[in-house]
């Protein structure tokens, strides 16, 4: 790979849960090409985890940050503004569902459920955007976490894959509006791996079973696949790339069907 350079960077990696979150495969890349990253966590048990994972880390920044309070993301930029003076990067790594709506049927979700679902996984990203962009310097570069669920079918998924969708939606249209500023916006549709947010869903087990069955590559993705690609997206490497969807996912999502279904 080729080596890149993001010296005197500064990003903002929202969502981290732990060192299996998609949200750190990415900033372990930033770190290692040489950007400052800050962290933001919702919850503070959380706290705790990401103090060990960035401990020794010179001029460390976590920010407690409920996406749904409108005052505490406004509070986390104002700091940012103040010490860095702008931001580079922002890796948006934000899902979240009631466990109910993704265990019984689609048509029975509630519109409580559906609000939480669609506030948190995919309006988020307006807000944030919204509020990180007079901070954004040019040639700056946001990247979100999507997954193929948004364009098809994916049983117990439910409420996640319209979220999924609307967020990928999101991104094509801050993608238009920030591109006048020369900064880009896009999303990464990991396939199945193993974080906490998959492990929460319903069959995940046997959903990997399938997946190793079909993708052309016959393998689960890595983290660093995750991080690799983050890592392209958000630097000089993808100048020309933004409102895109790109796909880390083994080659399961050109599938439409596996060899061993079409036997007879």
């Amino acid at each position: 790979m080729v080596p890149i350079d993001l010296s005197g960077k500064k990003a903002l990696v929202m969502g981290v849960t732990n060192e299996h979150s998609l949200g750190w495969a990415i900033a372990e890349k930033l770190h290692a090409a040489g950007a400052e990253v800050a962290f933001s966590y919702q919850g503070e048990r959380l706290r705790e985890k990401l103090e060990k994972l960035t401990a020794g880390r010179p001029n460390r920044r976590l920010y407690q940050v409920d996406v749904t309070d409108e005052a505490a993301l406004k509070a986390m930029f104002a700091d940012l503004g103040q010490a860095w003076g702008g931001l580079d990067y922002l890796v948006h790594s934000i899902a979240f569902a009631p466990r109910a709506a993704m265990e019984g049927r689609f048509i029975e979700t509630t519109a409580a459920d559906w609000n939480t679902a669609l506030q948190v996984s995919a309006y988020s990203l307006v807000a944030v955007a919204r509020e990180a962009e007079p901070l954004l310097r040019e040639g700056g570069s946001l990247v979100t976490l999507t997954y193929y669920a948004s364009e098809k079918v994916v049983p117990r998924y439910n409420v996640m894959g319209i979220a999924k969708a609307a967020l990928e939606a999101s991104v094509r249209y801050l993608a238009y509006e920030l591109g006048k500023k020369n900064i880009r916006v896009n999303a990464i549709s990991a396939g199945a791996i193993r974080t906490v947010a998959a492990m929460s869903i319903p069959g995940f087990r046997k959903m990997v079973a399938k997946y190793n069955a079909t993708a052309p590559l016959g393998r689960m993705i890595t983290h660093e696949e995750v991080g690799n690609l983050g890592l392209y997206l958000l630097s000089p490497l993808s100048s020309g790339t933004t409102g895109q969807t790109v796909y880390v996912d083994a080659g399961y999502s050109i599938m439409g069907m596996s060899w061993d279904d079409a036997q007879e």
